[in-house]
């Protein structure tokens, strides 16, 4: 089959599609009408031999064999843009629309008041933050990139460790006036209330662990309470309900503001790492680059 510019161009039209996530999103992001997009994409579909997208009246969707086709051709489009970036000796230009999945709390207590700084860094991008309690599938829901804490499972997804946070044992001011200051782990299951979250892979708490050097204590935690998510766990942690393990990038500024505190501080040496996911690719969007690179200085 042979090249010419049309194909290219019809190429860079499904790719806009998939990041749009709708035909007319596509045309307003390319200056094209909705007609013409599905023009283009049509005319893509008859010179591969395939379709590419599921249409419905509401939605469109990838097919399975579209699906194969965006994700071998999307880095490809992208290597071309970057090479003609550095072929005209200039930066990559951060700019267009970022599309991001995240879960709620670290979206709410930590990516959410910090994104004004990284929109004036980059005054040609905008931002669209989906929270979301599982990661789903990025390229279906047009998604550049998803940020989630725990070790990763297999995928055909590229995952990159950003940062490690600590895990801290907290309680509120008042809780610790009522009921006093461990001296040891143990003390936790034998005088105090956990604050208990549930692991939705099993349904049963999350375990307990504390850690200092190479010694590790599990505990078998125990409490009245238990939350599914970390917004609830630090309510109820701030509002004097119990002991919570808390990640430091949660809890750190919190503690800071005196309406939490740190117990047990010789024993979080436990560390929990956050990664981002992303499209398989050698050559990651200017866009992507700068957001990787923002969130790794949050732990900072």
């Amino acid at each position: 089959m042979s090249f010419d510019s049309r194909l290219l161009s019809g190429i860079g039209v499904v790719v806009a599609v998939v990041e749009a996530g709708s035909f007319a999103r596509a045309g307003e992001a390319m200056g094209l009408t909705q007609p013409a997009v599905s023009r283009a994409v049509a005319r893509l579909e008859e010179r591969v031999g395939i379709r590419i997208f599921n249409r419905t009246a509401r939605a469109i969707s990838l097919t399975d064999e579209g699906r194969r086709f965006y994700e071998a051709v999307a880095p490809l489009l992208a290597g071309i843009e970057e090479a003609a970036v550095s072929a005209g000796k200039s930066k990559a230009i951060v700019r267009g629309r970022l599309r991001v999945n995240v879960d709620g709390t670290f979206g709410h207590y930590v990516l959410a008041p910090r994104l004004g700084a990284f929109l004036d860094r980059y005054p040609e991008l905008s931002v669209e933050i989906s929270v979301r309690d599982t990661m789903g599938d990025l390229v279906a829901e047009g998604v550049d990139v998803a940020v989630r804490f725990g070790t990763p499972e297999p995928s055909s997804l590229k995952a990159r460790l950003l940062l490690e946070t600590r895990v801290l044992t907290c309680a509120s001011p008042a809780y610790v006036v009522r009921h006093g200051t461990p001296a040891h782990p143990e003390q936790l299951a034998q005088d105090h209330q956990c604050l208990l979250i549930r692991d939705p892979t099993t349904g049963r708490p999350f375990e307990w662990e504390f850690q200092c050097g190479k010694k590790v204590v599990p505990l078998a935690a125990s409490g009245r309470l238990m939350v599914n998510d970390t917004g609830s766990l630090l309510g109820a942690c701030m509002g004097g309900t119990g002991v919570a393990q808390l990640l430091e990038i949660y809890a750190r500024d919190l503690i800071a503001q005196n309406r939490l505190v740190q117990l047990l501080p010789d024993w979080a040496d436990e560390i929990f790492p956050l990664y981002a996911f992303h499209h398989s690719s050698s050559l990651v969007s200017a866009k992507v680059r700068a957001f990787l690179d923002f969130v790794r200085d949050l732990a900072s």
